[in-house]
């Protein structure tokens, strides 16, 4: 057989076998591919848009606590990134806490200090003896004068009775105790009518019958409200004038909810009224009101103040200053706290140089300073300006990323104990 003969394949070209070969590895490769894009897809599904978005741009999603929060890394700076960044640094300490609460009140008058002027007899207004608001009347002056046939009536019974009481023989120890009975109960009727001592015993000491008689005031102080007219006709429980006694007056203010653990009754206020600029009058808390006002979130305060020049007028605007003091505590610079919206963080300064973020409970606040009640200890030293930096690079931190040439613990915070002497392990962002 000649070599031209020869049917040889040609050199390159695939024999059946080997393209069977080459499409069954591309097969397994197209599934492969789409099963791990199934997976990759499930997983976007199932993320935040936060994480979709730090996914994207190249970054990791960063360690989370239980409540969905990134958890903060501790961070190390040295003296020349802590000058360029202006961190400043300060010592937890003790000090007495001084806040004054300044709020607007009013002038009102005292409660227990009103009275409102009334009959309890039917009748006829003869004549006005007080006859203007505003108008100052004492304890016992004549307001009106009032013509009742009732009273007319119970003048003639007193009278009567009077005369009874006088023939009756004491040697009639029965008799004369019936007489004595029924005069005191003419005295009584008259005295229940508002009808006073003084014009009782005139009237047994002339025995003459007025037409009229007089309705007098039952407290010094100004007429605030005068509902009476001359000649009107009057019933039992007809309100005629509202008096109030303003030697003594009260300033209702309200002050807020967060503010109220250092309102005391019996603590000391300062007030000033605009209509007297310069003065300055001192009172105490008499009263705090029992509940709390749901669309201001206020809660009203008492307090009694003296006035026995009348200068302070019901219905004045007043500004109240109430001086608190609290004993000394643990307490930090209120800029030093950097506040989340979810807790209230602070960075400690350990020994090795980390600041580890650090939660703390807060306090009343004072001017600059803070109330600390848990979560550190006087004499740790703490970041006390240019905090947010700081928190901005241990948040970096979390997620892998971070400002050039700073560097991260790798420990989690919330698996950091105060007592781990072990400096956790660094890495160098270039």
């Amino acid at each position: 057989m000649k070599l031209m003969d020869m049917h040889l394949p040609a050199i390159g070209a695939p024999t059946r076998i080997e393209l069977a070969g080459l499409a069954a590895l591309a097969a397994a490769l197209l599934m492969s591919g789409c099963g791990n894009g199934d997976e990759d897809a499930a997983a976007a599904m199932d993320m935040t848009p936060e994480e979709h978005a730090m996914m994207q741009a190249g970054g990791s999603q960063g360690t989370m606590d239980s409540t969905g929060a990134m958890v903060r890394q501790p961070v190390h700076l040295t003296t020349a990134q802590e000058h360029a960044l202006g961190v400043v640094y300060t010592t937890v300490g003790e000090r007495s806490l001084e806040h004054t609460i300044r709020t607007v009140g009013r002038v009102v008058a005292a409660e227990d200090r009103v009275a409102e002027v009334t009959l309890k007899v039917e009748g006829f207004v003869e004549s006005l003896s007080v006859n203007t608001t505003g108008e100052a009347v004492r304890r016992g002056q004549a307001l009106l004068t009032l013509y009742s046939p009732d009273l007319v009536a119970a003048q003639e019974e007193l009278l009567t009775a009077k005369r009874l009481a006088g023939r009756v023989d004491e040697a009639a120890e029965e008799a004369w105790m019936s007489a004595q009975t029924m005069l005191a109960a003419a005295r009584r009727r008259l005295s229940y009518w508002d009808i006073t001592n003084e014009q009782i015993e005139r009237l047994e000491r002339t025995g003459e019958v007025t037409k009229t008689m007089a309705l007098v005031s039952p407290v010094n102080g100004i007429v605030l409200e005068k509902s009476v007219l001359e000649g009107q006709r009057v019933s039992p429980g007809t309100l005629l004038y509202r008096i109030a006694d303003l030697s003594e007056v009260w300033v209702e203010g309200d002050v807020f909810e967060q503010d109220l653990q250092f309102i005391q009754t019996d603590a000391q206020a300062h007030i000033e009224v605009a209509a007297y600029p310069g003065e300055h009058r001192m009172g105490r808390v008499s009263f705090v009101y029992p509940t709390v006002d749901v669309a201001s979130r206020t809660n009203r305060v008492r307090v009694t103040l003296q006035n026995p020049d009348l200068r302070l007028k019901p219905g004045m605007f007043a500004t109240m200053f109430f001086d608190t003091r609290l004993p000394e505590t643990t307490v930090i610079p209120l800029e030093a706290v950097l506040v989340t919206g979810e807790r209230n963080l602070v960075f400690v300064r350990e020994a090795d140089g980390m600041l580890q973020p650090r939660e703390v409970v807060l306090g009343p606040q004072a001017g600059d300073y803070v109330q600390i009640l848990a979560g550190l200890e006087p004499g740790e030293t703490i970041v006390g300006s240019a905090n947010f930096l700081v928190d901005a690079e241990s948040r970096l931190a979390s997620t892998g990323g971070g400002m050039p040439g700073m560097q991260h613990g790798a420990v989690d915070i919330q698996q950091a104990q105060p007592g781990d002497t072990a400096r956790p392990a660094e890495h160098q962002h270039d």
